[in-house]
Formats: C-alpha cells, sequence, structure tokens
C-alpha cells in the first residue's frame, strides 16, 4: 500500500503556500530561505550556504557581516541572480530572481563589487554614461547626476580617466557607477575601504537619507564593523549561516558587550562549542510577542547533532526535526499554530507563458547602444593595439606570399666532370654536332636556367663528403668521353655499344632527407637534360621531339603548365588568418571584461548574454571587415595571386570564416577562466585545423578514416570552396561551392548556440 505524505511534507506544502508566507515574501526587500550552496562534488561537497536564512525589510540599510571566505560574496552573487542555490528560496524586491518580470537582474539593483569592475581607458563621464545607458537613463538625465556626485563624492574632472586615477578615487567612481541611476535596492561589497573618514562619513549619510522613504534599500558589507552600528540590521555571517540577525543596539545590549566586534566574538564562541541559533525576528511579531535574544538564545538553541532544519517565515512556525529522518517529539513555537485551514495553492514562481514577440525581443536597443558604443569607445582608447590587430593579418600575408610556394634558388650541386681536367682546365664549351664538351653543356644549361650552385670537385671522394658534410645537395658524375658517347647514342640508334650506353649515363647521388628540396632537385635535373638534349638535336639536324615523352600536356583547363604551391594554399591561408585572428580578438575582449569583472557587473545591472555576443560580433565584425579588405588587397592586387572567380564570393566566405572564428572566440572566452587557459585551448585546436582542413595538403592524401573527420571541420569545406572559386572561378551554384558555404554557416550557429548555453548554465 502506498504510504501518504508525511507530516513534515504537509506542513511544508502548508507553510509554503499559505498567505502570511506570500505575504511576507513580498513585502521584504530581500527574503531567503533555506539557503545551500556547494560545489565540488557529491561525495566531497564544499559547502559555502548551511541553510541559511536571511530577511531584509524594504527601506533598511542592511550590514552583512563575516570574515573573507564565510560565503558573503556567494550570497551576494544568488540574491543578484548570478549563481543559482543547490536548494532553498530566494525572493528579492518581490520575485524570484531571474524571473520574467522580476527585474532582477536589471536596473532595479544597483551591485558594487569588491573589485573595482571599471574599463581604466574610460573617463567618469564615460562610465556614468555607460552604466546610465544599460540602466535605462537618457544621456540628459546621466548628465544631471553627473555633478552631483563628483561633489558628493570628492572626484576630480569628469574627464579624468579612471586608470589615472588613485586607489580610493576608482572606487569613489565605482560607487557613483551603482549610485547613478537611483535603484530600489542597493548591494554595496565594502565601499567604503580606503575612503577618507569624514566622506565615509558623508557615504553612509547619504545611505541613511535615500532609505528613509522607504523606496531603497540597502546590503552593504565592511571590513569596519563599527561602522554598520548606523545600519538598521546586520547579520552576523560565519561558517555559512546567520549566528545573528538583529539591529546592533539590540545585539550590543543583549550580548552585555561594549562593540560589534565582541558581540561576534561571543558568537563565534557559542558556535564553536556545537551551539547553533536563529536570531531573525521581523517587526511584526517583535509587536505582539517580545522575546529578548538571550530568551531565544536559550529557549531556541539545540544541539547541531539533533538538528536537521530550522525552517520557518516569521509569523509562522518553527519546526525542527531529527537527522535520522524521525520528528521530535517537541515543537519550539514563536507564534500561534496555524488554523486547519489550508489555502489554496498560490506558486511564487508562477509567470505568464510567454508569447511569440517575447522570444523575438531577445536584445534591447537601448542595451545594444550602450554595448556597442563601449566597445568601439574601448577601440579608438587602444588604437595602437587596434593597428597592430589590423596589420597582424596584413603581416602575415606578405609573409606567406613572399616565403611560401617558391621554388628553391641557390641549390648547390657537387660536379666531378670527367671530361675535363679540373682543376687545371676549366668548363667551356661551342655549340655544334661535333662538340666535344657537351657534358659543359649540360652544366651550364643547369646553372644558367635553373639557377643551381654547382660546385666543382677533382675527386668522387671530396665530392660525396661535401655531400655527407651537408654542404651540397648532392653529387652529379659525368664520365669520360661523354661527348662522343651521346654522339653514339643519337647517331647509331639500336646498334651503340654498351660502353657509350654507360659512358652517356650521368650518375647522381643525392641527399634526400628534404622531400621538397630532394623533388625540386630532381625536376631541375631532368628538364635541364631535356632542354639540353633538345638544343643538340636540333644542331645535328634531327628534330628535337624525339627526345620527347610521347605524352602531350595541352593547355590546362584549370590553372598553369607549371603548379604553384602558393595559389594552392592560399585560399585555405588566407581564410584560417582571418579566422584565427577573430578568434583571439574575441576572446581577449570577453576575457578582458569578465576577468575586470566588467561582464559580470554588467549582466547583474540587466545585460543578457546575447545582447553581450551580438554586440561583440558587431564590433569585432567591422575589425574583421577591415582585416579582410587589407588582406585580399594584398594576397591578389600588391601579389597577384591568382583570382578567376567571382569578388562578391570570395569576400562573403572571407567574412564568413571570420564570423566562425569569432564565434569560436566566445566558446574559447566562456569554457576558459583566464587568458593562459584561453591561448592554450586557441593554440591546441590551431594545428589540427591546418593539418585536417586541406589548407597546405590535399585532403586526399590523408589517412581513410582522418577523411572522416576532416570533412566535418569548420574550415575543410570552406577552404575546398574557396579554392574552387579563386582558381577555377566556379558560382554558387555548383555543389563543391555552395557546400562550403552552408558548412561553415552550420558552424557558426552551433559556436554561437554553444556560447548562449554556457553562459547560461555558468551561472554557478
Amino acid at each position: 500500500m502506498t504510504e501518504g505524505p508525511s507530516d513534515l511534507e504537509l506542513r511544508r506544502r502548508q507553510f509554503k503556500n499559505q498567505m502570511s508566507t506570500v505575504q511576507t515574501r513580498r513585502q521584504q526587500a530581500v527574503c531567503v530561505r533555506r539557503a545551500h550552496k556547494r560545489y565540488g562534488t557529491k561525495s566531497s561537497p564544499y559547502v559555502i550556504l548551511d541553510g541559511l536564512n536571511m530577511t531584509v525589510p524594504k527601506g533598511c540599510i542592511y550590514g552583512l557581516l563575516g570574515a573573507s571566505g564565510c560565503g558573503k560574496t556567494t550570497l551576494l552573487n544568488c540574491i543578484v541572480g548570478r549563481k543559482r542555490l543547490n536548494s532553498g528560496e530566494i525572493w528579492v524586491l518581490g520575485g524570484t530572481p531571474g524571473s520574467r518580470g522580476s527585474g532582477v537582474p536589471g536596473p532595479r539593483i544597483g551591485y558594487m563589487p569588491q573589485e573595482i569592475a571599471l574599463y581604466g581607458e574610460f573617463t567618469i563621464r564615460e562610465t556614468l554614461k555607460y552604466f546610465g545607458w544599460i540602466s535605462g537613463l537618457t544621456t540628459e538625465q546621466v548628465e544631471e547626476r553627473l555633478q552631483f556626485y563628483i561633489d558628493f563624492l570628492m572626484l576630480p574632472h569628469a574627464d579624468r580617466q579612471v586608470k589615472n586615477l588613485s586607489g580610493g578615487q576608482q572606487r569613489r567612481v565605482s560607487l557613483a557607477a551603482t549610485l547613478v541611476h537611483e535603484p530600489e535596492l542597493l548591494i554595496l561589497d565594502e565601499p567604503t575601504v580606503g575612503v577618507d573618514p569624514l566622506l565615509r562619513q558623508n557615504i553612509w549619510k547619504h545611505l541613511v537619507d535615500i532609505t528613509k522613504g522607504g523606496k531603497t534599500t540597502v546590503i552593504i558589507t565592511t571590513h569596519y564593523i563599527d561602522e554598520t552600528r548606523q545600519a538598521h540590521l546586520i547579520g552576523l555571517m560565519r561558517g555559512g549561516y546567520f549566528l545573528a540577525e538583529e539591529s546592533p543596539e539590540r545585539l550590543i545590549r543583549n550580548f552585555g558587550c561594549d562593540s560589534l566586534e565582541d558581540v561576534f566574538l561571543k558568537l563565534s564562541v557559542m558556535q564553536n562549542r556545537g551551539k547553533r541559533r536563529r536570531s531573525s525576528i521581523s517587526q511584526s511579531v517583535t509587536d505582539v510577542i517580545t522575546v529578548p535574544v538571550g530568551a531565544i538564545n536559550e529557549a531556541a538553541v539545540i544541539d547541531e547533532g539533533e538538528v536537521c532544519e530550522i525552517s520557518g517565515e516569521f509569523g509562522d512556525n518553527v519546526s525542527m526535526s531529527s537527522r535520522g529522518g524521525n520528528k521530535l517529539p517537541r515543537r519550539v513555537s514563536i507564534a500561534p499554530e496555524p488554523t486547519e485551514v489550508i489555502q489554496p495553492e498560490l506558486p511564487p514562481e508562477e509567470e505568464p507563458p510567454k508569447t511569440f514577440k517575447d522570444y523575438l525581443s531577445i536584445v534591447k536597443f537601448s542595451h545594444m547602444k550602450a554595448l556597442v558604443w563601449k566597445n568601439f569607445l574601448w577601440m579608438w582608447r587602444n588604437a595602437p593595439v587596434m593597428c597592430f590587430i589590423i596589420g597582424l593579418p596584413v603581416m602575415q600575408t606578405i609573409l606567406f606570399c613572399y616565403s611560401i610556394g617558391h621554388d628553391p634558388k641557390g641549390i648547390t650541386l657537387s660536379v666531378i666532370n670527367n671530361e675535363i681536367n679540373y682543376p687545371n682546365e676549366h668548363c667551356s664549351w661551342t655549340p655544334g654536332c661535333n662538340s666535344t664538351k657537351l657534358s659543359c653543356n649540360y652544366l651550364d644549361t643547369l646553372e644558367k636556367n635553373y639557377t643551381m650552385k654547382l660546385e666543382y670537385f677533382d675527386s668522387e671522394e671530396g665530392a660525396r663528403n661535401s655531400v655527407v658534410r651537408g654542404n651540397t645537395w648532392g653529387m652529379l658524375l659525368v664520365h669520360e668521353n661523354f661527348s662522343d658517347a651521346i654522339r653514339s647514342r643519337v647517331l647509331e640508334g639500336k646498334d651503340v655499344p654498351e660502353w657509350d650506353l654507360r659512358a652517356s649515363t650521368i650518375e647522381i647521388h643525392a641527399d634526400k632527407s628534404n622531400e621538397n628540396i630532394a623533388t625540386f632537385l630532381t625536376r631541375d635535373v631532368y628538364f635541364g637534360f631535356e632542354k639540353f638534349f633538345k638544343g643538340y638535336l636540333e644542331s645535328c639536324e634531327i628534330p628535337p621531339e624525339i627526345a620527347s615523352i610521347p605524352i602531350r600536356w595541352n593547355t590546362p583547363i584549370y590553372g598553369s603548365n607549371v603548379p604553384d604551391f602558393t595559389n594552392f594554399a592560399a585560399p585555405g591561408v588566407i581564410i584560417t588568418i582571418i579566422y584565427f585572428m577573430a578568434v583571439a580578438l574575441t576572446s581577449g575582449a570577453m576575457l578582458l571584461e569578465r576577468n575586470e569583472g566588467i561582464l559580470e557587473r554588467s549582466l547583474v545591472n540587466g545585460i543578457t548574454g546575447m545582447e553581450t555576443l551580438f554586440s561583440h560580433v558587431i564590433t569585432q565584425f567591422v575589425v574583421m571587415v577591415g582585416q579582410t579588405a587589407f588582406v585580399l588587397f594584398f594576397a591578389f592586387i600588391i601579389y597577384n595571386l591568382t583570382q578567376n572567380g567571382s569578388w562578391i564570393l570570395i569576400i562573403a566566405l572571407t567574412l564568413l570564416g571570420g564570423l566562425c572564428g569569432m564565434s569560436y572566440g566566445f566558446v574559447v572566452a566562456c569554457c576558459c577562466e583566464n587568458e593562459r587557459s584561453a591561448t592554450y585551448m586557441a593554440l591546441g585546436s590551431f594545428l589540427p585545423i591546418v593539418m585536417l582542413c586541406g589548407i597546405v595538403w590535399p585532403i586526399e592524401s590523408m589517412n581513410q578514416y582522418l577523411k572522416y573527420i576532416s570533412v566535418v571541420l569548420p574550415l575543410t569545406q570552406a577552404t575546398e570552396s574557396m579554392r574552387c572559386i579563386i582558381s577555377r572561378g566556379w558560382s554558387i551554384d555548383n555543389p563543391v561551392v555552395y557546400q562550403g558555404f552552408f558548412s561553415i554557416t552550420i558552424w557558426i550557429l552551433v559556436f554561437l548556440s554553444t556560447s548562449v548555453l554556457v553562459l547560461k548554465f555558468r551561472k554557478g
């Protein structure tokens, strides 16, 4: 028989839906219940928040105190919607952070992080303008408030750059950026560090003034414990939960201490003795039932070994159950028991269904305007860096055109010519069928027409040693009577003696350790001999075609008679340069924003991950257009590489390659924590793409299984498509061409989707 829900489960369900709980939640600025947050694995978790409860009434200053590492920053990140709890509930300004219509994250919150989190290249005016714009202010509204905050926070001229300010002044600019849009909830993480005592007093006075009307609530953390005596309520946090949550005066009075530091010390000692207490009491309860803190401590403190959960809303029951799951026989109550009438379910997270318009409104114009303006302003303020970023692809293109694909020149060859008495006799010859120095004719052809460098030796041993030592790339040996033997081979035909066949054969011992040099050496030796031999046949009035292989290579349908490796590699190299420059620029820009805290701060102000990505796409695309224009200009106009296709297709495919690199840069930035790991990830993907995408070597030569991998890589089909456009002049209706466009577009969508998902799920 199936058992019904336990008494504890029924009470929890009743508790979550009773009207008093819902109303209390909506009336508080911040309400946290049973918050649990941990990192690590289930087997070895690192607990940050351990069943924490927190209540911040509207219109108060709430001081959050605790040592470093106690969970303050994690709690604040959960409140502003940047991290998720493992379990528990948070309501901020009447809604759940991240829910539609809650305004959190958004302009209803002003968040000042511990770090400066500002662009050092921006001026004070530009900083406030950016944060004002993303919070919905107009330029006129920002200008109206600018002078007030400059005077109030004792800041220098509004046109001073942030990087030229002192540390204390930078923190004050950060505070001004938080206050400028006058949010309902201010969350200030140590705003008075490094601030003059007089100015600190003025800041606290301002915070007290803006909370008097009840429209603004302040949560502040500080190292100066005693200064929080000006707060209406403080929470003393240690070990992942609150030791106490009460007004400073009441804590000092009930614990009989002289300062809050002494109270904190006493509570910490009690905690270390294994005691756990809950001392958060709402004003509505204390008006009816006055329970001193000391009394609560005596009545409600239970050994931690017995307590599993202390849950409840002010005005409701405080229930306790054992860790083993057995209900305790007693119940401690600080309010009357609820009536038996169970209110209808009122799910607090219920939202209206999304409409089609909601799905279309993925970005806000005001946000995009601010983000794009900010990105372009950063580029303008870093002009030398941007010149380098635009100039680097041009330099890479120039280096490629000068260094890759050309025939090697000055290949040195050791020569032993036994037709002459070297070194007493030098090689000289006279043209004609009866020439006696035909070997000199051939060697002269090699040296003049194929730019070989010939080094003569008087012995085979010396020539061979030169090759062994690496001074020359091969040894060429000409036998005695070479000229007579060649003449005999030509004139006597099938009756040529075997001796003449051997004497007319040139012997070569080559160094083939370098495949490219060996290939060019072999080609030049063969072509040089063919050229020499045809000339000799003409001098003997014999048709030179006899010396040719009976195969005729006609005019190529595509390409030239002599294939050029530069033109083969150029399409892939161009796309690769633009691709990886976009990876570096995009990942670097996003990591800079994130590591300096600007991205996090913008997200808290309501900027979405999609808006951040789109803003970078717009600004980086402009840079990429400049890079593409310069690269194509130098490659095809200055260095006259082959170009037989449509300029529109070439430009479009190059830009798509850059967009693909930009999208991959987003993935790198989202997955990596710092520039070093991003560099490793980008470089780690560079060689596989270069080797497997057919950029420098045909994919037809690969292992069969590698071909299956190669064909799905981002640049493989795009490179082949570009090559067909440039060298063959094919148009978009050819399958090879449009498959390249289709493939790289799919990869762009995959990378962008991955970036959005990683941004969404990395909130913690």
